[in-house]
């Protein structure tokens, strides 16, 4: 066991070293310069992340569609990926967090048009897409789009049991006993029951409860949670970094000079302060925004929109939100406070950043479980729309069920396996999609020219039946 454990570990460092972050990074600058730095819409997709788009059809609203995305993103990624980032790579880190962020906002652009232009509706009258899809449909060799967009779905498939679930359910129930010390075992009725088994079963109960009602349930879900969670823990952020104020701009700066400090890096690590803060920098933005996975772009072509660049924008500013805004200041909060020279790492270390205010400890234990839960529910459907790709619809349901078996056993048992198991059907999803993007990039620009200028007065609201 510990054998296959270490050869998931080494094949999980080796996909996500320098080859997968160059191509997804790369891609980002790509499809920023094939596209004009369509970042500087980032108003308008703000804008129009909360106006109705009349007319249109399909499942869910804009906005449900992005509090769903941004529910499935918006996660551990946020609270432990940019503390593990910045005691491995230092300081500097967050730079490079945070140019992922901006620089993503052009692939999670690409793939919210590419899903709408290519989504198709069930005979029930439901609509799919996704990479799966303008794979299958965009590209112009058929049968290299069909196998790349079954890989796609499979991985997807397999990740859900990881990153959507087990290691979800996992971080829950460490938030829990760190934050409300609740006792390992309980007495009820006579019988003692370990308390992470009763989290496991309150957890896939709720969340069964939601996933069983599609996508209309767990939109409805996220919009009621997502700007709630946010904002609660942004408004945490915002108080420490107040209460430090004295020391923010010095932070800053330091934060600049180790990401291109060419010093050698300390504690025989080899390499150099502005490699190691670019490889963990890097690596956990990607991790965190997931632009460039395509797994947002499933929940995007479910949405009610006039036409491909509409939802473009919306989508893009899902990595606005969760990269640009939530990490940074996450990354902002240790390195002021001067948790990050701690020791720690992983929550401990958000934890300890936290510690520095009034209630702390417990406004960052509530948003990890909120954070965690809003995953679950949001990377079930895409999920399901992955599994219905492969197998169709009667194959769904007993996909739920197995998902839900995931979250009960990520509460009860320990998840090393399963964490690096994630981070390899992540970066597997990633290349098929990444694939599609460059390829297609040419269609991205066209469609970004015809709408972008007259978004509002041009319809293309054509859902194809493949």
């Amino acid at each position: 066991m510990d054998s296959i454990s270490k050869f998931i570990a080494d094949v999980s460092s080796w996909l996500w070293d320098w080859p997968l972050l160059i191509l997804l990074f790369g891609t980002h600058i790509f499809l920023t310069c094939r596209l004009g730095f369509v970042q500087r819409y980032i108003g308008k997709a703000i804008r129009l992340s909360v106006a109705r788009d009349k007319g249109s059809h399909g499942d869910v609203s804009q906005f449900s569609a992005l509090a769903t995305a941004l529910a499935a993103t918006i996660g551990t990624g946020n609270i432990v990926g940019v503390a593990t980032a910045i005691a491995l790579g230092g300081p500097g880190a967050i730079f490079w967090v945070w140019m992922t962020g901006i620089l993503g906002i052009a692939t999670k652009y690409a793939e919210g048009l590419l899903a709408v232009k290519y989504r198709t509706m069930r005979k029930d009258g439901s609509i799919a897409g996704g990479p799966m899809y303008y794979l299958q449909y965009g590209l112009k060799n058929k049968k290299l789009g069909k196998i790349l967009g079954i890989l796609f779905a499979a991985f997807a498939a397999l990740a859900a049991f990881g990153i959507g679930s087990s290691t979800q359910s996992n971080s829950i129930k460490d938030a829990v006993f760190t934050t409300f010390h609740f006792a390992s075992e309980v007495n009820i009725f006579g019988i003692i029951v370990e308390t992470k088994i009763l989290i496991g079963l309150a957890l896939a109960i709720i969340a069964g409860l939601v996933i069983i009602g599609g996508i209309k349930s767990i939109a409805r879900v996220s919009q009621s949670i997502v700007p709630f969670m946010a904002f609660f823990y942004v408004a945490g952020c915002l108080f420490i970094l107040f209460t430090g104020y004295e020391t923010l701009l010095d932070s800053i700066k330091l934060i600049f000079h180790q990401a291109f400090s060419l010093r050698a890096a300390g504690g025989g690590t080899a390499g150099t302060v502005i490699m190691l803060a670019a490889r963990y920098g890097v690596a956990r933005g990607l991790f965190s925004n997931e632009s460039g996975l395509g797994s947002a772009a499933i929940v995007a072509a479910a949405t009610r929109t006039r036409n491909p660049v509409r939802q473009a924008l919306v989508s893009s500013s899902g990595t606005f939100w969760d990269t640009v805004v939530v990490c940074a200041l996450t990354g902002l909060a240790i390195i002021n406070t001067g948790a990050w020279q701690s020791g720690f790492t992983g929550f401990n270390l958000t934890q300890l950043a936290f510690s520095k205010i009034p209630f702390g400890e417990t406004i960052l234990g509530l948003s990890l479980l909120m954070f965690a839960f809003t995953t679950i529910i949001g990377w079930s459907y895409y999920a399901e729309k992955s599994i219905e790709y492969l197998f169709g619809r009667k194959s769904v349901l007993p996909y739920k069920v197995a998902y839900l078996i995931m979250i009960f056993t990520g509460a009860v048992f320990s998840l090393d396996v399963i964490w690096n198991f994630a981070d390899i059907t992540n970066g597997l999803m990633a290349i098929p999609n990444l694939i599609a993007l460059i390829l297609l990039s040419g269609v991205v620009a066209a469609e970004t020219k015809k709408y972008l200028n007259n978004i509002d007065k041009h319809s293309d609201d054509k859902i194809i039946s493949h």
